[in-house]
């Protein structure tokens, strides 16, 4: 397990419980919340009220609320007054955020952009509603989506005195920049990376999905509920697709469904015609010895690259009568449907796309939120970037002390605490998220065009596909 509650004061370690709560008309999911633990098994229903002195007196009394899902009822009222005592922390608290602005992973990025704004906004307000003598200051930095890019821009970030880092979103940049961040305790939550290669205990290192092997589960089992007896399988040949790759031809084996083709392309490539060549003869050959073309599904895993991929597809007759399926990286993709070639085919092929997420209120809440900014639907990793920071800024006001290290040590009992627009996130022993259930999405037709339209889900507990 990560560090022990590393706190100096008896009034810390009481303010994780009781005094960090967000209660006052503010935040996406009414109240992302510090809550005390409890083994329940229906509707639990926690109230607390607090009055709270923070710095050189201020004062603030908050009441919340927060009703979770279980299978008993419970209901508790605390009181307590928590004293936080004079100096502390003062000023601005910056908070990097290490985002694909550029590169096949821009819009993902975008979105992420507006929830990381979205939730500092939120937590400044909240900050001045309980007399709080600081604020937090986001600086985003563009990683282009390369790993390299981003090294560089964390070892920017942290020779200005930045301590805390959003992102990055892609593992491969995860990967490059870890040995730095732990050499120089530099807090890193990710809000997307899910190569289990980087499934390590006791780093700086936290990510908010669960690891591909649980994504990896969720193509094959898609191919056996629809009857399929062969896949092929097309990556991108990173950090990150070659796990995913590995989870979904081990899981397939399993399964009994044949790994017809193994096809993996360069991260680099902008050109894929002939990936997509390959591609084609292969399935040419299965349907010539006897294999239905439904019968075949073409496992796609990329980032937004993908729309070249699938444009090429579109030349091929025989592409257009195999299904489908793709990845969390490229679930919600904008560039899918901003081609109208893409996104027919797409449609046309039912090409399915999971992601983790979440479906409590609070978090179809941010997502409109975001999307009256950004005009689009946003993936659910822009929800774990928003609960990211509240976290952080919890953490912030318990260890009272702007510092990588302390912050590590506190964070997986905050994470374990807090209900937000995510719900409860339950971390395990590497810190990253222990499960989920995913959501899938495929490009629909509307009288207007395209859209993602979510269409199903993956339970993870039964490892079964539900359509909507």
């Amino acid at each position: 397990m990560r560090g022990k509650f590393g706190v100096s004061t008896a009034a810390a370690i009481a303010a994780i419980v009781v005094a960090i709560l967000v209660g006052i008309g503010i935040g996406i999911a009414a109240a992302p919340s510090i809550v005390a633990p409890a083994t329940v098994t229906s509707t639990v229903e926690k109230t607390k009220t607090v009055t709270t002195t923070l710095g050189a007196g201020a004062t603030a009394t908050v009441t919340t609320t927060v009703s979770v899902e279980k299978t008993a009822t419970v209901t508790s009222t605390v009181e307590k007054t928590v004293t936080a005592g004079a100096g502390g922390l003062t000023g601005e608290m910056p908070i990097g955020a290490l985002i694909p602005l550029t590169g096949p992973l821009a819009s993902f990025g975008q979105n992420n952009k507006v929830a990381a704004e979205i939730a500092v906004e939120e937590v400044n307000d909240f900050l001045e509603k309980i007399g709080a003598g600081w604020r937090l200051k986001l600086y985003i930095e563009d990683t282009e989506t390369k790993p390299s890019v981003a090294l560089e821009k964390l070892m920017a970030l942290h020779s200005k005195g930045v301590k805390v880092v959003i992102g990055p979103m892609a593992s491969a940049g995860v990967k490059a920049l870890k040995e730095y961040a732990d050499s120089n305790k530099i807090l890193v939550v990710s809000p997307s990376s899910t190569s289990p290669a980087l499934a390590i205990p006791d780093d700086y290192i936290f990510r908010f999905p669960p690891t591909d092997e649980l994504q990896g589960k969720i193509a094959p089992r898609f191919a056996k509920t629809i009857g399929a007896t062969h896949i092929i399988v097309v990556w991108r040949g990173d950090a990150w697709g070659d796990c995913l790759a590995d989870v979904v031809k081990k899981r397939a084996s399993e399964l009994g469904i044949e790994v017809a083709k193994e096809i993996r392309y360069a991260p680099e490539a902008t050109e894929f015609s002939a990936e997509v060549a390959t591609l084609a003869s292969a399935v040419d050959d299965l349907v010539s010895s006897g294999v239905s073309p439904d019968k075949i599904v073409v496992v796609l895993i990329g980032f937004e690259e993908a729309r070249g991929i699938l444009l090429d597809a579109a030349d091929y007759d025989v592409l257009w009568k195999v299904r489908w399926f793709g990845s969390d990286g490229t679930a919600l993709s904008t560039k899918l449907i901003q081609d109208p070639k893409v996104a027919e085919f797409s449609a046309a092929v039912r090409f399915v796309n999971p992601i983790a997420g979440s479906e409590t209120e609070g978090f179809w809440r941010l997502v409109e939120k975001v999307k009256e900014r950004v005009g689009r639907i946003p993936e659910s990793y822009s929800v774990n970037t928003y609960d990211a920071i509240w976290i952080i800024a919890h953490a912030l006001l318990i260890t009272d002390k702007y510092d990588g290290e302390a912050l590590k040590n506190v964070f997986m009992r905050v994470v374990d605490q807090y209900y937000g627009a995510n719900g409860h996130i339950v971390l395990n022993e590497a810190g990253d998220r222990a499960y989920a259930n995913y959501l899938l999405w495929e490009i629909v037709k509307t009288d207007g065009g395209y859209e993602w339209k979510c269409t199903g889900k993956y339970d993870f507990e039964a490892d079964t596909v539900k359509w909507s």
